[in-house]
């Protein structure tokens, strides 16, 4: 998938969740989503969350 069509799928989403949740809903939404993508970014090994904590020692 090109990035154009994976901003366009999140934009649609986004209105969708503003749509049936509100305000609150969206933040939500954002929250939830970011949590999901260090995880499975974390899980994946793209993301290194031991780097984070500084070195020891």
């Amino acid at each position: 998938m090109s990035s154009a069509l994976n901003g366009l799928l999140i934009g649609l989403l986004l209105a969708l969740v503003v749509l049936m949740g509100g305000w609150v809903g969206l933040l939500l939404a954002l929250v939830f989503g970011g949590v999901g993508f260090v995880v499975a970014g974390h899980l994946s090994g793209e993301i290194d969350l031991k780097a984070l904590r500084g070195s020891r020692g």
